[in-house]
């Protein structure tokens, strides 16, 4: 699959990195970027709206006060989510016109001082889609060099056939955790595999360390065993239950911490065992398999 050959592993996302999570300045920015690269995480995921449409200057400042080179890095970013924080928005909602979507990626090119973005997004799919609209856009984009590949998020194999009259999918980022494994079953994952489409998982540690319920406590027995067994703390082994799947997921992990992607990269080394995998399963869904 050389579609996913140019990306790392684990893909750092940047949503909390500003006003919406950790509020990180240029200098600690510029070392968690560092940090990052010479750990192996070199695909950054951004969309226009983190931080209320901020986040992508903050990045792109500290990008180019970094002094890494851009070749070493991938860029990913998305569009189409017009809210009312941010913009002068009366309503949220979507947006895909040619206009627009040729407008988000040029302005996250300069915001996120990239040159180009390596694979941009469709954020959310919206009711009003028109694929040749999209396919215009996309193609404009990808014959003056700003855009290498286009992909979609949160879109289910029938809306990704839709926008497939006209135009190439290359990728869907959707919602994967062993709290939240619907990928699996509903024709995404499936859907993927069949087209060589890069897999990328949000929030890929689910609900685990939120939520008491029953379903985490039923997985916290099995995950204190298995940390034992192979060594490592249960967010490794979180990562490493959705990445062993076959559509070959990339985890994008959502922190600013240095030891959590450290620790992230190294979940891409353990190799569950069959029934270590199965056992988790069950316990996420409650009994065991048919």
């Amino acid at each position: 699959m050389t579609n996913k050959l140019r990306y790392s592993k684990i893909a750092a996302g940047t949503m909390t990195w500003g006003s919406w999570g950790k509020g990180l300045n240029t200098t600690q920015m510029i070392a968690l970027m560092q940090h990052c690269v010479a750990n192996g995480v070199t695909t950054f995921d951004h969309a226009d709206i983190y931080g209320d449409y901020g986040n992508e200057a903050l990045f792109g400042k500290a990008f180019k006060e970094s002094k890494i080179a851009r070749e070493s890095i991938q860029v990913v970013s998305k569009c189409g989510i017009q809210m009312t924080s941010g913009r002068e928005n009366t309503v949220k909602h979507y947006q895909y016109d040619a206009d627009y979507i040729v407008y988000s990626a040029e302005r996250s090119i300069k915001q996120l001082n990239a040159g180009y973005i390596d694979l941009f997004l469709l954020h959310r799919p919206s009711p009003l889609m028109q694929p040749a609209e999209v396919a215009a856009a996309f193609a404009k984009l990808k014959s003056s060099g700003k855009v290498k590949q286009f992909g979609v998020s949160n879109f289910t194999p029938s809306q990704i056939a839709l926008l497939e009259k006209e135009v190439k999918i290359e990728a869907n980022q959707v919602e994967f955790s062993i709290t939240h494994l619907n990928p699996m079953y509903d024709g995404t994952f499936d859907d993927c595999i069949i087209n060589d489409r890069l897999v990328m998982a949000w929030s890929p540690l689910g609900n685990y360390f939120r939520e008491g319920n029953e379903q985490n406590k039923r997985l916290k027995a099995v995950l204190e065993k298995l940390a034992k067994k192979y060594e490592v703390n249960e967010s490794m082994l979180l990562l490493a239950f959705i990445m062993k799947h076959p559509a070959q997921v990339m985890p994008v992990v959502g922190t600013a911490t240095k030891e959590r992607i450290t620790d992230s990269l190294k979940a891409a080394q353990i190799q569950l065992d069959l029934q270590d995998w199965f056992l988790l399963l069950e316990a996420s869904n409650g009994n065991e398999a048919p």
